[in-house]
């Protein structure tokens, strides 16, 4: 694909600031949409009982506007990542955005549950809006100082994305009692469509590298093996591990993936590079993405619903309200935008995988805190502040660090992957940490039996020793060869 412009020129640290195509005004721009990203993934929340009120559906019914956005975000990110590397990142960022927008504005005229669900489940395409960004900046960065300035871009990026978790909360806090649900609904659909505008007018792309052709036939076979596995881990939550369909979806999942990675293996131009994914220094940095994903996906609701627990009548838990909970997570938001911006100066003193095995232990230290110091709330405040600022720095250190590795023509890819296996990751502890706190085994509202403090404490350990596992991991695994050229 031919693109006008010529070659960029390369950006260093003393000159990317001024003009209006300067990388720091494209950063800023960007910010805005990172922004309206939090926004999406923290004003529903308060909203769901009026959600489900609106929409006439049991509030378990909820659950299933989560799963179908996860499963969908599992595949669109690798699909748009890789568009982004053919056709450019900017247009891909614009289309992701026009597709959240009209998924925003479906909410907003949903009649009833099932279009909910379908604008609900369009709105999975802004997972891949932090990967394109972060690919966009490491294109245009040129020059010795290209890793420098895409991880401090990374972090400034994930700060302004923790501020919009903050002004989603409390926007949808002071609203929630003043409109309906379809005005409700209708305040992020602007603020998406306002991004579009943004998106369009403000950020340039650097010219895509020419060649490569899209894998059609990977993406079908891709498409059934990631849908399967998801499928799989959401039945196991909602049915229990009794059920044999979960186990029965589950296999036919892996058996697709095996399929799979032979198959691009001989393909020239694969929609999943297994080849660079195997390189020295991809593999750690991906399977940390997946371990990291345990938590920082499938951790708050366990939290929100300890901190809820009456100690008095089941023996364990804070016995708060609503506002504490709000509190904790607003603390949590909070250290995650300060671990993030803390993260480029650790990266400087002890390296860019030093900076990700730091913020791994972090988070392994936060919730592992927790197993013995969970009685009171302070502690627990202590806790979830600690493991804030470890997720915080690794949500932009793994992207970033997948960017540095990566050819120039998989760098969304390579980015894209990391969002993905932490979606993965984050799948799987959900059906683990369901599992663990309900007597039954099923994740259904209408089953009876309770969780019980044992199972709280597996959740605690299974975050901590993920995340101290992953550290291991990138700690110790091989460096990639300063001399490696990228695998064709």
């Amino acid at each position: 694909m031919a693109v006008r412009g010529g070659r960029p020129k390369s950006l260093s640290a003393a000159g990317i600031g001024g003009a209006p195509g300067g990388l720091w005004t494209i950063i800023g721009y960007l910010a805005g949409v990172e922004i309206v990203s939090g926004i999406l993934q923290a004003y529903y929340t308060p909203l769901f009982p009026q959600i489900a009120d609106h929409l006439a559906i049991l509030e378990g019914d909820v659950n299933w506007f989560e799963a179908a956005q996860l499963a969908l975000s599992a595949l669109v990110v690798p699909l748009l990542s890789r568009l982004g590397d053919l056709w450019g990142h900017r247009n891909v960022l614009l289309v992701s955005t026009a597709i959240v927008a009209a998924g925003s504005w479906i909410l907003v005229l949903a009649p009833g549950f099932t279009v909910f669900l379908i604008g609900w489940s369009l709105q999975a395409a802004y997972a891949v809006w932090l990967p394109i960004e972060i690919a966009l900046i490491h294109r245009r960065a040129t020059g010795p100082q290209q890793a420098i300035l895409t991880r401090r871009a990374a972090a400034y990026l994930v700060a302004a994305l923790e501020i919009g978790c903050l002004v989603g909360a409390l926007a949808a806090g002071a609203l929630s009692g003043v409109l309906g649900v379809p005005a409700l609904m209708a305040v992020p659909a602007l603020a998406v469509t306002g991004c579009f505008v943004v998106v369009l007018l403000g950020v340039r792309d650097a010219p895509v590298p020419s060649g490569g052709r899209f894998d059609l036939r990977g993406l079908g076979v891709f498409a059934l093996a990631i849908g399967l596995v998801m499928t799989g881990l959401v039945t196991v939550r909602v049915l229990g591990p009794s059920s044999p369909l979960p186990w029965l979806v589950l296999v036919l999942g892996v058996a697709a993936f095996a399929g799979f990675v032979p198959l691009q293996l001989r393909t020239t131009d694969p929609l999943v590079d297994v080849r660079l994914l195997g390189r020295p220094g991809q593999w750690p940095v991906q399977l940390a993405a997946f371990l990291f994903g345990m938590s920082v996906l499938g951790a708050q609701i366990p939290l929100s619903t300890f901190a809820q627990a009456d100690p008095d009548r089941v023996g364990y838990g804070l016995g708060v309200g609503p506002g504490a909970v709000s509190l904790l997570v607003g603390l949590y938001v909070l250290c995650m935008a300060a671990g993030a911006l803390l993260m480029p100066f650790v990266a400087t003193r002890v390296g860019q995988r030093g900076a990700i095995t730091v913020g791994l232990l972090v988070v392994a230290a936060g919730y592992g805190s927790l197993i013995p110091l969970n009685a009171f709330f302070v502690a627990v405040m202590l806790g979830v502040a600690v493991a804030g600022l470890g997720s915080g720095a690794l949500v932009a250190a793994l992207p970033a660090s997948a960017a540095s590795a990566a050819p120039p023509e998989r760098t969304a890819f390579a980015t894209g992957a990391t969002n993905t296996t932490k979606t993965i990751g984050g799948a799987l502890a959900s059906a683990m940490f369901a599992l663990a706190l309900t007597s039954t085994g099923s994740a259904d509202p209408a089953a009876t039996g309770g969780a019980t403090l044992g199972g709280y404490l597996v959740v605690w350990a299974i975050c901590a020793g993920s995340a101290a596992i992953a550290a291991a991991v990138v700690a110790f695994a091989p460096r990639e060869p300063a001399s490696a050229e990228p695998l064709q």
